[in-house]
This record gives structure tokens, sequence and C-alpha cells, in this order.
């Protein structure tokens, strides 16, 4: 009986040292997945970092914006219908390139003679700006008499290929000039 008894005892230690095998085996697997997991979680947030720098660096321009002030000689520009609200700057707020943004305002000939209307702009900052924006108005030309109010949009359109420039700005004048 004691050689059975050791037989037995021996298959039972080697049982259980399987087990403890197997319990190791498990440990080493468990730790080796938790660092596969974080490596790949690393690399993600590596990559998306590595994305948005890139990114960046083609889109510098990606908004643009400005506020500009807007000059009237001999004549008055208001915001509104009614006169009430004048028109002093145009905030543009951001702008894309390729896009481009309108205000319609309202033009009154404060004077006692009709007049027809002009619109420069200058003083742009910085100068570059005005290569690759444009300001247009939908004035055509026509009298204005005394009292009378035209209302006018203005539109700026910013050219697609716009780059290095992130804030504008420039000044706006419109006049009014008296017919003989």
């Amino acid at each position: 009986m004691g050689k059975g008894n050791t037989l037995g005892k021996l298959y039972a230690l080697e049982k259980s040292n399987e087990g403890l095998g197997l319990v190791i085996k498990r440990r080493r697997l468990v730790k080796l997945a938790i660092a596969v997991i974080a490596v790949l979680l690393l690399s993600g947030i590596l990559s998306g970092l590595l994305i948005a720098n890139v990114r960046s660096l083609y889109q510098t321009s990606s908004t643009i914006s400005s506020v500009g002030t807007f000059k009237a000689i001999g004549i008055g520009v208001y915001w509104d219908a009614g006169l009430t609200r004048r028109v002093n700057a145009l905030d543009w707020d951001l702008l894309v390139p390729g896009s481009q943004k309108s205000f319609t305002v309202y033009i009154y000939n404060e004077g006692a003679l009709p007049l027809t209307l002009s619109m420069s702009t200058s003083n742009w900052n910085p100068t570059t700006a005005s290569n690759y924006m444009t300001l247009t108005w939908s004035y055509t030309g026509q009298k204005i008499n005394a009292g009378a109010t035209v209302p006018v949009t203005l539109t700026l359109t910013v050219s697609g290929s716009i780059i290095g420039i992130n804030n504008f700005n420039f000044d706006i004048t419109a006049v009014g000039t008296y017919n003989k």
C-alpha cells in the first residue's frame, strides 16, 4: 500500500503542478493582452495627434476674421430701411477660403440734389489681403433723388487660394456725387 499511496500522491502533485502551470500561463497571457491593448491605444492617440498636426499645417487659413470701417461721404448709410441705425463698421466675422459674405445696407441721399454713388477700398491690412479678396456691390449707377433711400448689397468674396492670412481689415468708402 505504501507504493500505491506514494504513486497517488505523486500523481496528485503532478496534476496540481499542471494546474499551477496553467494559472501561470493564463496570467502571462492576460498581462500580454493588456500590454497589446495599451500599445494599440497609445498608437491610436499618437496617430490622431499626428493627423491633427498635419491638418493644421494645411489649414492655417481655414478661417479668416475681420471688422472693417465704413466711411460715408455726402450720404447716410444705415442697417435698416427706417434709417435708425448708422453703419460704421462691417463685421465680416469668420470667412472660409472660397466663400463670400454679404450685407445689405440702406443708402440715403441726405442732400438737396440727385446724386450717384461710387465705392472704393483702402488701407488693407495686411496689404496682400487685397490680392485674395474682392468687394462688390449691387448698386448699378442709377441716380438717387434727394431724400430717397436705396438698398445696396455689399459682398466680400474670398479666393480659395488665400494663404497666410488669418485676420484682415480694410476701409470701405462710399461717396455720393451730385449730378449737375
